[in-house]
């Protein structure tokens, strides 16, 4: 039973974690059992050569860690570098910023590239850097793939561009939780050699599984690098997948099954399908808060983000009432503004297993919800764009054609 009970389903529009699929839960609904039997390295088997399918890697080991996406994060960090190290890392929003504290706190050498919050990465500077770098003490570029706090993508061809242009060998880190399995993310085309992911975004899942995934250069560097790791250490999980056991320590079981169903869902539907479907919920997103009158938040259309939108509201409106609301009168979770943008902007995420039926519920949501707090909007304006663009745009059910 809910903590605090609402009737109907809560509409769950936060950026993760994300709604789980009925087949996701039935999968996770079993016992406890033996991890080292023979079933669950089988299974684990299997997972780990999936998994490099949603990255779109060949090249790439993955890594199922128990952990959230910080500490894959960690993970990504000390396995690749050694205390000191010069990184250029871009703060763009509050998710970036917490990943350049912990490259802080683990005692590298952070070179902090700011833009303001709705702008995306700023490669001109990071091209300044590697062209001066002729001693190449750059070490790894980290980069947020898909800032959620203010809904911006940045684009990762380009930054590979930059780095063979100046012939700079520097790690290419990304973060990618709330990106992969959503959004276009190409791990061998873009040479990116640690790429991570959450299990509670796009893949639809409980929090709890970390994946992370490491280019053959990048375990190369995990053999030399000083940083102190345990918990997160490859190293240790190379050994166990030589052994054909692959767990080093107790895996979550339970998020296992649930994992395996939540890919076979995905390959059902088709990746390029399911990132095709992300493209249109957040255009019908942004067509709406258009059509209210509202700005995004993101300032340049070539960094909207198919994941979440984040909604900037008049001055004379506090956002963190428009969330309240959402959540006391119509059951709706909405994201927060969180830390420069918060009382300015609200979240709608948009991600994971999600159709456009749904989307259009929230924002149906929020259009009452914004006149409840005093914004002139026309009931049914955004609903009426989003519905307008997804009339056209929505293809047939491939399994049901």
């Amino acid at each position: 039973m809910d903590y605090v009970y609402g009737a109907g389903r809560n509409h769950l529009f936060v950026p993760g974690p994300v709604n789980i699929p009925e087949p996701v839960i039935r999968a996770m609904n079993r016992n406890n059992e033996d991890y080292r039997s023979p079933a669950i390295p089988a299974m684990t088997k299997t997972l780990l050569e999936d998994v490099k399918k949603i990255f779109k890697t060949t090249t790439g080991t993955p890594f199922l860690i128990p952990t959230t996406g910080t500490g894959a994060w960690e993970s990504a960090l000390t396995n690749t570098l050694s205390p000191g190290d010069r990184i250029v890392s871009f703060l763009i929003g509050q998710f970036s910023l917490l990943w350049i504290d912990q490259q802080q706190r683990l005692n590298f050498n952070v070179d902090v590239v700011e833009s303001e919050w709705g702008q995306g990465a700023n490669l001109d500077i990071l091209a300044q850097k590697l062209a001066a770098d002729y001693s190449h003490s750059i070490k790894a570029i980290c980069i947020v793939h898909n800032e959620t706090a203010t809904g911006v993508t940045n684009n990762l061809a380009t930054v590979r561009k930059l780095l063979d242009h100046y012939r700079h060998p520097a790690l290419l880190l990304v973060d990618g939780v709330s990106s992969i399995c959503a959004l276009d993310f190409r791990m061998d085309e873009w040479g990116v050699d640690v790429a991570l992911t959450g299990s509670q975004k796009a893949l639809s899942l409980p929090t709890g599984i970390g994946i992370v995934c490491a280019s053959p250069k990048a375990l190369e560097a995990s053999k030399s690098t000083k940083s102190v790791r345990v918990f997160f250490d490859w190293n240790d999980y190379l050994k166990f997948y030589k052994l054909g056991t692959f767990w080093p320590y107790t895996p979550s079981i339970q998020l296992l099954y649930g994992l395996r169903a939540a890919l076979d869902l995905i390959f059902e539907e088709g990746l390029d399908n399911v990132i095709a479907r992300h493209s249109r919920l957040g255009k019908a997103t942004r067509l709406a808060v258009e059509a209210w009158g509202l700005k995004n938040c993101t300032q340049k259309e070539e960094w909207y983000s198919d994941t979440v939108t984040a909604v900037l509201v008049p001055p004379y409106i506090d956002s963190t009432e428009i969330v309240r609301k959402a959540w006391k009168r119509y059951n709706l979770s909405l994201g927060l503004g969180l830390n420069k943008v918060a009382g300015k902007v609200f979240r709608i995420g948009h991600l994971g297993n999600l159709n456009e039926l749904q989307l259009l519920g929230c924002l149906a949501g929020v259009e009452m919800i914004l006149k409840d707090v005093g914004y002139p909007v026309k009931l049914g304006s955004g609903v009426a764009a989003a519905c307008a663009y997804l009339h056209n745009n929505i293809p047939m059910i491939p399994s049901r054609i």
